[in-house]
């Protein structure tokens, strides 16, 4: 008995379908979902004073200047965010939402913000203000000193 579909078409048709599923999954919402950062990659996991994996203790992230009064900053490349809540006051988390892993994305209106499903963190302390995130953000030590923040 022979196959109704000839293995050329068999295989044109299942690249199509798979086509059609992924195009399906990205047209979802309008705009492409940031991808999660996987676990194994998250600074912060070991303790609350953790610093990301690849930095050691005085590594300068950035001057206290560019850290505004009130809000922050994304450290993409080091997946930190370092925070001003208060003047003078400065504190460092991790940059990986706890909800499924996404980097955080700015830092608006006293909250660290996520893009992917809108978890939203105090700038003070890295509790969450707005879920889907149940846990707070990992808490990076860090030193100021001479106008520079630098990995405790």
């Amino acid at each position: 008995m022979s196959d109704p579909l000839p293995t050329a078409r068999r295989t044109v048709l299942a690249a199509g379908a798979a086509a059609l599923a992924g195009g399906a999954v990205a047209g979802c919402g309008g705009e492409e979902e940031p991808s999660p950062i996987p676990e194994s990659a998250t600074p912060g996991t070991s303790g609350p004073q953790a610093a990301a994996p690849s930095e050691s203790a005085g590594t300068a992230l950035l001057k206290t200047s560019e850290v505004p009064v009130g809000g922050g900053t994304v450290l993409k490349d080091r997946k930190l965010v370092v925070t001003q809540p208060t003047a003078g006051t400065f504190k460092c988390f991790s940059a990986v939402c706890t909800h499924q892993g996404c980097l955080v994305n700015k830092v608006a209106a006293g909250t660290i913000d996520c893009p992917c499903h809108g978890s939203r963190f105090a700038i003070a302390d890295g509790a969450v203000v707005k879920g889907p995130a149940t846990r707070p953000l990992p808490e990076a030590g860090i030193t100021v000193s001479g106008g520079q923040v630098s990995l405790a």
